[in-house]
């Protein structure tokens, strides 16, 4: 399973208004496992940030004048997130972006071009209803250290929103089930696959004699406070107390 964890900056807010992509970051997950691989490009807007856009991620009219166009890069862009499910914090946000970016020159939507978008702001608001998702909050949420962060920066914001997207999702690694598409569900449905669970990778950890010393020592001490013995002490060895 490969993932692209994108993240992008702009000059504002609002691509109608003729804001441009100034930043574009992207780290690569296989099986969920960072490879090392990533994408990080600084963009010329051909015009300059708004001064909240600026204030957020800092880079200058001057210091993006000498970098490439978003046309100059595209396919490098396309071929990092090739077939891939990307997965981005606000994804309609930047998506729409990347969308202008290439219908600009005469190109598909980003969705065209990936196996599937994830939103991870989306996720997060699932799993924890009424709380602050933002990528900061999730940091400290799931004590991911982001004190690093004085200003927003793509490739950084990428990095770290693969660490609490790899935290935030732990529990899909499932021991027993694993959901995956079938026909017969409908499109987006999700059919229920079992048995792909091998007893044979579980570790198992027997008691030591000292162990089992201090577990009888434990039930003398029940049966002492109690004035009767431990219900699953006092059963007839032939009954399975459950």
């Amino acid at each position: 399973m490969r993932q692209i964890i994108l993240d992008t900056e702009t000059t504002g807010l609002e691509p109608r208004e003729g804001h441009r992509i100034v930043e574009v970051g992207g780290v690569e997950l296989i099986n969920r496992k960072l490879t090392g691989r990533h994408l990080h490009l600084y963009l010329n807007p051909d015009r300059d940030s708004d001064p909240e856009a600026l204030a957020v991620h800092g880079l200058t009219t001057e210091f993006l004048s000498q970098h490439p166009r978003f046309k100059d890069v595209v396919q490098e862009i396309l071929d990092f997130v090739q077939d891939a499910e990307v997965i981005i914090h606000n994804a309609s946000f930047d998506t729409r972006f990347l969308d202008a970016e290439l219908e600009r020159i005469g190109m598909k939507p980003f969705a065209e071009y990936c196996g599937s978008i994830t939103d991870s702001l989306l996720v997060a608001r699932e799993m924890h209803p009424g709380k602050r998702n933002s990528l900061d909050s999730l940091c400290e949420r799931y004590g991911i250290s982001n004190a690093h962060r004085t200003l927003h920066g793509a490739l950084l914001d990428s990095e770290l929103l693969a660490d609490v997207w790899l935290a935030m999702t732990r529990g899909q690694d499932a021991l027993l089930m694993d959901f995956e598409e079938s026909e017969d569900q409908g499109e987006g449905g999700a059919g229920l696959a079992l048995g792909k669970f091998d007893p044979g990778v579980l570790k198992v950890l027997r008691a030591s004699d000292a162990d089992l010393a201090e577990h009888e020592k434990y039930l003398a001490q029940l049966e002492k406070e109690n004035k009767k013995p431990p219900m699953w002490t006092a059963a007839p060895a032939s009954e399975t107390v459950a």
